[in-house]
């Protein structure tokens, strides 16, 4: 069964950006890093998903799961709920 896809929407100027881009490489886990700020069409993703049309960064998405600059605890629990760590 293939693992669903994790997206980091986020600034590579934005320290919390680069946190979860940490995160995410200690632990091994394979992801998308979409700069809102240097590509539109990433910006455009981002904003369709909040009903304020904002960029709202960091966002990380797993699979259809839509997590706004969460914790290390929420994140950790949506990891292992879909067996990723």
């Amino acid at each position: 069964m293939a693992h669903p896809t994790i997206k980091l929407y986020g600034a590579q100027r934005c320290h919390k950006t680069r946190y979860y881009q940490t995160f995410f490489s200690e632990k091994g886990l394979d992801f998308i890093f979409l700069d809102v700020e240097e590509n539109d069409n990433f910006a455009n993703e981002l904003r369709s998903l909040y009903g304020n049309g904002r960029l709202n960064f960091p966002t990380i998405t797993i699979g259809n799961r839509i997590l706004r600059n969460p914790s290390n605890k929420e994140l950790e629990k949506w990891l292992q709920k879909l067996k990723l760590v």
